[in-house]
This record gives structure tokens, C-alpha cells and sequence, in this order.
């Protein structure tokens, strides 16, 4: 299975701030959204960055309360590991877990065409391997 048959089945709609997001409304927009991580937008619509639940709690640690006064530039990811839609299921499961990221934004000859995160790979990953296993059940009962 391909990034581009995760996003053909989640869609492409990828939610977002931009750096100058204050990161309390950043806190919110995750929340609202029901996401674990938010792209940080320029103005032109390129990646400056990734925001994450990780990341807030990190800043957390290091800032308490004021955390919540500084901007999304300030605490953002800012080195972005994206995948293509031609990626398998299999090469960015390994990137995930070798670089403890959850969430990869999806670019198409450099244009973002989605976002996908460990939730989307793990429920793939299940759906072909029920399906799988239903063709060997058939293969096996009409032998």
C-alpha cells in the first residue's frame, strides 16, 4: 500500500497556523480539530515548520505558563520530514519509528497534497492485513 491510497481514503485537508499563531490559539485549533500536530504555514503556503502535542508538552516543561504567550515560531519543529504520495506504508512506518515522529506531511513534487500520521499508517496497515488474511481463509476453504 501507497501514502497516495491513505490519503485517497482520509482525504487531503491538512490543518495549519502560521508561525506568528500565538501558541495558546494553536493549543485550541488541536483541540478543535481533534489532531495531534498543525503544519506552521508562511504566507506563501510553504512549510516553515510542525507544531506538535510533543512539542507543547515539551515547552510546558521548559516555559509553564508562559508557553502559552509565545508563538508557534518559538517552539515549532522546524527541520519537517515529509513523505511522497508514492511512498510505501512500510518505508514510512520504518522513518516514523527511527525518528520518533507521528505525523508526516505528504508533498507532491513540492506541493503539500495532505497529511498523514501513525493513526492513518496503523489503520492501513490493519485493513491490509484483514484483507490478506480473508484470501487465505478463501484460498484455503476452496482448496
Amino acid at each position: 500500500m501507497h501514502v497516495a491510497q491513505i490519503l485517497k481514503g482520509k482525504g487531503s485537508t491538512v490543518y495549519s497556523v502560521t508561525p506568528e499563531t500565538s501558541v495558546a490559539d494553536a493549543i485550541r485549533t488541536l483541540s478543535k480539530r481533534r489532531v495531534g500536530a498543525l503544519l506552521a504555514l508562511r504566507a506563501d503556503g510553504n512549510v516553515a515548520g510542525i507544531v506538535s502535542e510533543r512539542d507543547i508538552v515539551h515547552g510546558l516543561a521548559e516555559h509553564g505558563a508562559r508557553l502559552l504567550e509565545m508563538r508557534v515560531a518559538e517552539l515549532m519543529t522546524r527541520n519537517v520530514v515529509s513523505c511522497a504520495p508514492e511512498d510505501t506504508v512500510e518505508e514510512i512506518m520504518r522513518q516514523m519509528t527511527n525518528r520518533r515522529i507521528r505525523h508526516l506531511p505528504v508533498t507532491d513534487r513540492g506541493a503539500l497534497a495532505g497529511m498523514v500520521s501513525i493513526g492513518d499508517v496503523v489503520k492501513s496497515r490493519l485493513a491490509e492485513l484483514a484483507a490478506e488474511s480473508d484470501a487465505l481463509r478463501s484460498y484455503i476453504a476452496g482448496a
